[in-house]
């Protein structure tokens, strides 16, 4: 938010909701001009304000083209920022007492969110039906004049024949199917063309397997198992049921739009060295791959690989990824966080109290909160609205930042069937309240409210549990990547909590905790080392050690799965004194030095474990050899030099026994020999 605050416009909508202007003064700051009618009788109001050059904030959002189209008019280039505080707080039964929650909104508003970038996909216009029977080739009849048409029946009964054939129409069964809108590859059997003369009913021919297709477009008009997972989230793959005439329009409308160029959002940023899926091909980290309801995500060596043209957005892999690899960018955690922080901010300081943070998508939370302001008893005036992209995409260092900042509770609005899983968010949720509740804020205070009822939105809230605010919130500006504004967020929950304990424990596979070693049957070959993806194992250069950093360490069980002393456990927790201590020295040991040169080299005990093994046991460094030993005991330089000098000769060993068949045996035993060896 700018040090200058934006002047603000606020209208009462014809005096329907109250408007008060002193809290608003205390959250927002700046000049603030009240209307009762804004975008009509009062509109000479706006168009002095857009004459003083300032950056304009106006407290709605229904009239914003009109004000937008004014300002266009008069040439004006104030930085405009539209805001709801109608149907949020101004509209509801507890409007008397909402002043603070406007303040916070039109604060939050002002925050700036950081520019989309964009994935293009292009398509040509090349669209499969794959059907059954003749709703298919009527719809390729109806897309013919857009689309370049092909129409492929699966396991077809009896099809009249078309009149005319303006498109292919064959028989075929998908078998499998990747791609998304311009870049869609189909594996097809039981292909096969229909014969000419089909009178009465399409007859095909010979089918053959393994055939591949490719298309810009799939209009799915089968009724049966959708091709992909999460069909309704991959573009340019339309789905109807074949029996639903009203479905199967939509998506004949919809096809014929689907040529050109087409942007989406890319959701998510990654970056490949951060990921903890793998080393030396043994598996760690499995949490995005898990949750990804299309498929986006697939391994891909030591990392994952996500596919911007396939991803949706849901934001599950952002939310439970440890490290940060996946990042959610619409937008970043920092500035969503942000956002947040300044809302609660401004609430606080224009007088609110009791703060529950509504965390709400577009496309089902908005039209909601809209729908239970206008014909409902409208949000809470402690409920502050937060929309975001998808409710998937919030991780734990939103939720912990909520309560660091000051809310009393959170609920994050769902469908009451979502779209896709919601057991990433679930998984966030306990492992967030855990915390929470052990530093003494309360139990359960983070909530999913799974509903498309207003009504029972409004219970829900209504029943929310109020947990202790913090006695001093949290100020930090989060700012940076992922993994380092979830430290600073959790550090500062400890420092903001009621009652703060030094370890919380927590469930295997929260994305904190610690290793515990046997020390004794660890041989320091630092094979965690090597392995642990974020460095919170690690050696020490000088001598022999194993140190561990616990605020560095995300669970991934690479080091656990590596050892091969299987040495190593997991221990999932969240230890603030663990985070703010230096390294902790797992196992240290004596370095063993060269009896040639002095060099220091490997460890004592393992040195003396070799020697102890070989010595008197083996041929080489037996009897007239035994001195041999010492090579063991020197650095790999002054090994060589001895080897060379002393004449080494591997090929010295005693001759071993010739290798007997079930033959020689037997002619030993006629022989009266009982040694055929010796024979």
């Amino acid at each position: 938010m700018s040090a200058a605050a934006p002047r603000l416009l606020v209208c009462s909508c014809e005096k329907t909701m109250p408007l008060d202007e002193q809290a608003l003064a205390r959250g927002c700051g700046g000049r603030i001009d009240r209307a009762d009618q804004l975008c009509g009788t009062q509109i000479d109001l706006f168009k002095a304000a857009l004459a003083s050059g300032e950056a304009i904030t106006v407290a709605c959002t229904q009239e914003a083209p009109l004000f937008s189209e004014v300002a266009e008019d008069l040439g004006a280039a104030n930085a405009l920022t539209f805001v709801n505080i109608r149907e949020t707080g101004g509209w509801s039964r507890d409007a008397a007492q909402a002043g603070p929650k406007a303040a916070a909104l039109i604060a939050a508003a002002r925050e700036d969110m950081p520019p989309i970038s964009l994935v293009t996909l292009e398509s040509a216009g090349v669209i499969l039906v794959y059907g059954r029977d003749e709703t298919a080739i009527e719809a390729g009849q109806r897309l013919a004049d857009k689309l370049d048409v092909t129409v492929m029946l699966s396991r077809p009964g009896d099809v009249t024949p078309p009149r005319t054939r303006s498109f292919p129409v064959l028989k075929g069964h998908v078998r499998n199917a990747r791609g998304h809108l311009g870049a869609f590859e189909l594996s097809i059997d039981e292909t096969a063309l229909p014969a000419p003369s089909s009178r009465d009913r399409l007859v095909f021919g010979a089918s053959r397997n393994g055939a591949t297709s490719t298309c810009d477009l799939i209009l799915d008009l089968t009724g049966g198992q959708p091709l992909f997972p999460a069909s309704d989230l991959r573009p340019g793959y339309l789905r109807a049921d074949p029996g639903d005439r009203a479905a199967v329009e939509k998506a004949i409308a919809e096809a014929g739009q689907l040529v050109g160029t087409f942007d989406k959002p890319r959701y998510v940023q990654f970056t490949e060295n951060l990921c903890a899926h793998s080393r030396s091909k043994i598996t760690g980290c499995v949490r995005c791959l898990d949750l990804c309801p299309t498929g986006a995500i697939t391994p891909n060596g030591d990392h994952v690989a996500i596919d911007t043209n396939v991803c949706a957005g849901c934001g599950a892999c952002a939310s439970v990824c440890p490290t940060g690899a996946a990042a959610y960018a619409l937008p970043p955690a920092d500035a969503l966080m942000r956002r947040l922080r300044t809302m609660l901010r401004a609430y606080a300081a224009a007088g609110g109290n009791n703060a529950i943070v509504l965390v709400h998508d577009g496309e089902h939370g908005e039209p909601m909160i809209d729908a239970l302001a206008r014909f409902g008893a409208g949000l809470p005036a402690n409920v502050l609205p937060l929309r975001v992209n998808e409710v998937t995409q919030v991780g734990p260092e939103f939720l912990a930042g909520a309560f660091a900042f000051g809310a009393a509770g959170l609920a994050l609005l769902t469908r009451d069937r979502p779209k896709h899983d919601i057991l990433g968010l679930k998984a966030v949720v306990d492992t967030t309240n855990r915390i929470v509740e052990a530093l003494g804020f309360g139990a359960g205070l983070a909530r999913i409210v799974g509903t498309d009822d207003p009504d029972d939105l409004r219970a829900a809230l209504d029943d929310a549990p109020s947990g202790v605010a913090s006695p001093r919130p949290a100020s930090f500006t989060p700012r940076g990547a992922k993994r380092g504004v979830l430290e600073t967020t959790f550090r500062e929950l400890h420092l903001a909590a009621p009652t703060p304990v030094d370890v919380v424990a927590l469930e295997r596979g929260a994305p904190f905790g610690g290793i515990e070693v046997d020390v004794a049957g660890c041989t320091l070959c630092h094979a965690c080392v090597t392995a642990c993806p974020t460095g919170a194992v690690a050696d020490n250069p000088e001598r022999p050690m194993l140190r561990f950093t616990e605020s560095l360490c995300v669970q991934c069980g690479l080091c656990e799965a590596t050892c091969p002393e299987d040495v190593i456990t997991l221990q999932p927790r969240l230890d603030f004194q663990a985070w703010n201590a230096p390294q902790r020295v797992l196992k240290e040991e004596e370095p063993f030095h060269c009896i040639a040169c002095g060099t220091a080299f490997g460890t004592k005990s393992t040195i003396d474990k070799v020697v102890k093994t070989l010595e008197q046991k083996h041929w080489m460094f037996s009897g007239a050899h035994a001195k041999r030993i010492d090579v063991v005991r020197m650095c790999e330089n002054c090994r060589v030099e001895a080897v060379m000098n002393e004449s080494f000769d591997p090929h010295a060993a005693p001759q071993r026994p010739p290798v007997m068949s079930t033959e020689d045996y037997l002619r030993a035993r006629e022989a009266g020999k009982d040694d055929p060896v010796g024979s």
